[in-house]
């Protein structure tokens, strides 16, 4: 017969203790000097998010707030959220404007990003270094003095007063950044799979859709994060580009309602603008937050 070998017992203060038990690991105490090391962290960590949420908070608050001087005085309420939603076209005819540039934006970026990215990282070709600086080398380049001479491409082109107008000029600033994101995304990506895949008999293009593009996810979920940021919080483009009240994008609007009386500002009417302005933005960051980080990640380490 064999012997049950019963399993090792510990002391604790002088009483034994059975081992836990399922293969489960004991919770683990925290020390008094584990704490202490790491309290500076969680302090600047609180503080710093002190910081940036408090104006949020405070513009939310006093968009609803009994405040003189906006259009809500008499109690807490949304008087300053109906005076901007009646403004002139109405606040949805804007918001419908920034969704249609901020869209186009983030569509025509991660189709033409995803194939340079592709090209830069997978082919090699007589002047690539070159053309990818060429391209990283429009980031020096500022951003207001570009806006002229494209309004003047675009009237040439019929495009000017025009919100696809507005998305092709937004989709010209964020591709630097993508495509210098998606070729780090698919550089991380061992050339096994692509080898492998074309053993299979999959081609370059069936290599991209079928294998590469469900790798290079978190880059994706980045790039078009930020290009949905910038177009939808953009105002220099819209402001040069666009002459049309019916046409303008949700930032514009919010500006032109700012000091729509007599140049007095309308600090309640902007506020419930900021707050508008500001939800879908936090809303996507929050959805999106770990596709995010895995995005900025993906290529900082490449076995």
């Amino acid at each position: 017969m064999t012997a049950l070998i019963e399993p090792p017992t510990t002391v604790v203060a002088g009483r034994p203790t059975e081992p836990p038990r399922g293969g489960r690991k004991a919770p683990r105490t925290t020390s008094l000097g584990g704490l202490a090391i790491q309290m500076p962290f969680w302090v600047l960590t609180a503080a710093l998010a002190v910081i940036f949420l408090y104006p949020l908070v405070w513009t939310a608050i006093s968009s609803v707030a009994p405040l003189a001087g906006t259009n809500q005085t008499d109690g807490w309420g949304l008087g300053n959220y109906i005076t901007l939603a009646n403004y002139q076209d109405g606040i949805l005819q804007y918001i419908g404007n920034s969704v249609f540039v901020s869209l186009l934006t983030v569509v025509l970026t991660l189709v033409i990003s995803l194939l340079g990215g592709y090209a830069f990282a997978r082919f090699n070709f007589r002047g690539k270094n070159a053309l990818f600086l060429a391209t990283i080398a429009i980031l020096m380049v500022p951003y207001a003095t570009l806006l002229i001479p494209l309004y003047v491409l675009l009237n040439m082109v019929g495009l000017s007063n025009s919100l696809v107008g507005v998305a092709l000029v937004l989709t010209m600033f964020q591709l630097p950044f993508s495509t210098f994101m998606m070729r780090i995304a698919f550089e991380s990506i061992p050339r096994e799979l692509d080898e492998a895949a074309m053993v299979d008999g999959c081609n370059s293009w069936t290599v991209l859709w079928k294998v590469l593009v469900p790798a290079v996810k978190p880059g994706l979920i980045t790039v078009g994060l930020f290009a949905f940021l910038a177009a939808w919080n953009d105002f220099m483009a819209p402001l040069m580009l666009i002459n049309d009240s019916t046409k303008m994008t949700l930032p514009l609007a919010v500006s032109n309602l700012r000091g729509q009386v007599q140049g007095v500002v309308d600090y309640g009417a902007t506020e419930a603008g900021v707050v508008v302005l500001a939800l879908p933005c936090i809303l996507l960051f929050l959805i999106l937050q770990r596709h995010y980080v895995r995005g900025f990640m993906s290529g900082a380490f490449k076995g």
